[in-house]
């Protein structure tokens, strides 16, 4: 059965009639003829999902980001890399399988895969932890990042995660601490890297494995410092039912976040989400991250340490007002 959003509820609606009217034509037993009705059914349809889906709002890309059926990490692990063979552990403690990673290739060039992993059933969200890793998935993730950059292979990070996981756990392990140094270290790392958000982008469990020369987004992902709910619950006293209203007040959207300069492309997904033609969103991954690798490649390290350095210095402004310099003074 399909996964059916509020707003997607016209479009199935449809669908459902025009399945009706499919299944008339094929037992038709009287002789009489459904064609121009299913055709004239198919453009209204076709005018339907063109509309709803090119008039969305900050809080219906969310949902969409999130999606049951939305393609993941190791998704495109296979559909966008070849040879990926997946690498375990942090050697310090536990491998945590919320954070995927491993050797493959992106074209001809071999490359380090790194990314958060959602499960598709209980059973794998449980195994996966909702795709929220623990200190030892972002310590992984950084003993093989160290490994790429060791033998010069270029890292690719591919992020969709709510967060990272914040139980106690997590904390008596030091996730914070965790999360800082991959900051720290990834902005030292001489080889390129290129981070994807494919879906969620959330806070600092996103920004873990998102330092990075080249900061893609695709069209219907969010990347966020909070959730709209989590937002919500602050500023609107709880009420979990303002969340479209702090999905709007966040500007998380893919194309906002390009405004603002905080991601370097959109990546276009088919129409209706990623999760509608796989295949299709791959391709589209796959021809971005070939792009920005061939150019990253092109310049040399110290040229990428500068330039990564600045474009993580720019990242947010402040003005003063007049009345506050003169009190200062």
């Amino acid at each position: 059965m399909k996964h059916q959003l509020e707003f997607e509820k016209p479009i199935f609606e449809m669908e459902r009639r025009l399945d009706d009217l499919r299944k008339q034509e094929l037992s038709n037993a009287l002789g009489i003829s459904f064609e121009e009705e299913i055709k004239r059914m198919e453009n209204k349809l076709a005018e339907t999902r063109r509309q709803v889906y090119s008039n969305l709002s900050s809080w219906e890309r969310v949902q969409l980001a999130r999606h049951p059926k939305r393609p993941f990490s190791l998704d495109y692990c296979k559909s966008v890399f070849t040879g990926f063979t997946e690498l375990h552990g942090d050697r310090l403690y536990a491998d945590d399988r919320a954070m995927v990673a491993g050797f493959a290739y992106l074209g001809d060039r071999k490359v380090m895969v790194i990314g958060t992993q959602k499960g598709r059933n209980t059973k794998e969200n449980i195994l996966r932890n909702f795709g929220s890793a623990h200190p030892e998935g972002y310590r992984k993730a950084l003993r093989l990042m160290k490994l790429a950059n060791k033998f010069g292979l270029p890292i690719i990070t591919l992020i969709d995660t709510a967060g990272a996981y914040p139980g106690i756990g997590s904390e008596e392990r030091h996730i914070a601490e965790a999360i800082a140094v991959n900051l720290r270290e990834m902005i030292l790392f001489e080889v390129p890297i290129i981070a994807a958000v494919l879906g969620e982008g959330g806070s600092g469990g996103a920004l873990g494995i998102g330092v990075a020369d080249r900061v893609m987004i695709m069209e219907n992902a969010y990347y966020s410092v909070i959730s709209p709910e989590g937002c919500a619950a602050i500023l609107w006293d709880g009420d979990r039912k303002a969340a479209s209203k702090a999905a709007e007040a966040l500007k998380i959207t893919a194309n906002h976040l390009h405004e603002l300069g905080l991601v370097d492309e959109i990546i276009p997904e088919p129409l209706g989400g990623a999760h509608q033609d796989p295949e299709a969103a791959a391709r589209e991954v796959k021809a971005s991250l070939i792009k920005h690798l061939a150019e990253l490649e092109s310049w040399k390290p110290e040229k990428r340490l500068k330039k990564r350095y600045e474009k993580f210095r720019a990242f947010g402004h402040f003005e003063e007002s007049q009345q506050a310099v003169a009190a200062e003074a």
